[in-house]
C-alpha cells in the first residue's frame, strides 16, 4: 500500500479544546498536501475547514454531542444541522453513552436516528450527502453493549461505527488508567456485527503505522488520529494489508 492509499483512511484530527485558528488552518493544508479523507475538528471551527478545503477534495468532518453524548437527541440532531449548513460533510456523533450502560437500546436507537435523519435531511437539501459516523466510546462498554448499539446505528441508517473519542477516562477497581481508545478486538466485533453494508472508524490512540495497519486489517475502514502526517511519513510502502473483512 502506497503513501497515498494510506493517506485516504485518515481522518486528520485536531479536537484539543486549547486548538487555536493557525493549528486548524495548519490542519488543512496538510490534509491537502497529504491527501487525507478528511479533517476531524470541532464544529467552531467547520466554516474555517470548508473553506480552506474548498476545491481539494477533503472531506470536512465534525464532532456531536461530544465527548459525553450527553446532551438531548434535539440538541444533537441542531448541531449536526447547523454544521452542515456551515460545510460539513460528515458528521461524527456520540451515543447516549448512560442509555447504553444501562441497556436502554431504544434510546440509543431513537438517539441515533434523530441525528442520522435530520443530517440526510440537511444534506438533501445542499445537494450533498451527508456521512453519518457514530461513536460508541467502546472502551465503557461490554462486548454485547456494543453489539446493540452497532445494530441500532445499522437500523437507523448511519454510515459507520465508530470506536472511541480519546476524551474518556475509564479507571480500573485499582484506581489506574485503563486504555480508552480503539483495539483491534473490539475493531473486529463491530465489523462482524454490522457487516459488508456499513463501515467501521478505529480511533483513539493510534499513533504508529504498526497500530493503523493492525485496524484496517482488523476491519476499520476509516482510521481516525491526530498522528497521519506521522504514520504517513513513516510508511513502509512495501506494506501489504489483508483487507478481506
Amino acid at each position: 500500500m502506497t503513501k497515498k492509499e494510506i493517506a485516504s483512511y485518515i481522518d486528520h484530527t485536531l479536537l484539543a479544546p486549547n486548538a487555536g485558528i493557525k493549528q486548524i488552518i495548519q490542519l488543512c493544508q496538510e490534509a491537502c498536501r497529504y491527501g487525507f479523507a478528511s479533517v476531524c475538528v470541532n464544529p467552531v471551527y467547520v466554516s474555517t475547514c470548508a473553506t480552506e478545503l474548498a476545491g481539494s477534495g477533503v472531506k470536512v468532518c465534525t464532532v456531536v454531542g461530544f465527548p459525553l453524548g450527553a446532551t438531548t437527541t434535539v440538541d444533537k440532531a441542531n448541531e449536526a444541522v447547523n454544521a452542515i449548513n456551515n460545510g460539513a460533510d460528515e458528521i461524527d456523533m456520540v451515543i447516549n453513552i448512560g442509555a447504553a450502560k444501562d441497556g436502554r437500546f431504544s434510546e440509543v436507537a431513537t438517539d441515533i436516528m434523530g441525528v442520522v435523519d435530520a443530517s440526510k435531511d440537511a444534506g438533501k437539501k445542499l445537494n450533498k450527502n451527508i456521512i453519518v459516523k457514530v461513536i460508541l466510546e467502546t472502551c465503557l462498554l461490554d462486548d454485547n453493549a456494543i453489539v446493540s448499539c452497532c445494530l441500532c446505528a445499522k437500523k437507523a441508517g448511519a454510515d459507520f461505527v465508530k470506536t472511541s473519542t480519546g476524551f474518556a477516562t475509564p479507571k480500573g477497581l485499582d484506581g489506574n488508567p485503563l486504555p480508552n481508545g480503539a483495539s483491534e478486538h473490539h475493531v473486529k466485533l463491530m465489523k462482524d456485527t454490522v457487516g459488508p453494508d456499513m463501515k467501521v472508524k478505529a480511533s483513539g490512540g493510534i499513533r504508529s503505522a504498526r497500530t493503523a495497519v493492525t485496524m484496517l486489517e482488523a476491519g476499520a475502514q476509516r482510521i481516525g488520529t491526530s498522528s497521519g502526517v506521522n504514520i504517513v511519513d513513516a510508511w513502509d510502502e512495501s506494506t501489504q494489508i489483508v483487507m478481506s473483512r
